[in-house]
């Protein structure tokens, strides 16, 4: 799934309300981070995280791991912070309507 301009914005928008839920500390993106963030983002379809400095990895290269193992989309990478979206296949969220062009 290709997230068109229209959408990222919607996106970035409601990501600048979101306090980060996965902090990546000293250990890296690691199997129990990647399981935290699949579970996270299937609950809420947007995910905010955050890098920690001075860990070896930066904050784009986190995003662009995180996004191929969950199969997710990066919207927004700023400073330490990043957001990624994923459409969820649970029935009981409230899903982010997105818009269409």
């Amino acid at each position: 799934m290709t997230l068109t301009k229209k959408q990222i914005k919607q996106l970035r928008t409601l990501g600048q309300k979101l306090s980060p839920l996965l902090i990546i500390g000293k250990n890296g993106i690691t199997d129990a981070t990647i399981k935290q963030a699949d579970e996270t983002i299937e609950k809420r379809e947007l995910l905010k995280c955050q890098v920690l400095p001075d860990i070896g990895i930066d904050a784009k290269e986190a995003a662009q791991t995180l996004c191929e193992k969950l199969h997710a989309e990066l919207v927004q990478t700023i400073g330490n912070r990043f957001v990624i979206y994923r459409a969820s296949h649970r029935d009981d969220i409230d899903k982010i309507q997105l818009t269409r062009e």
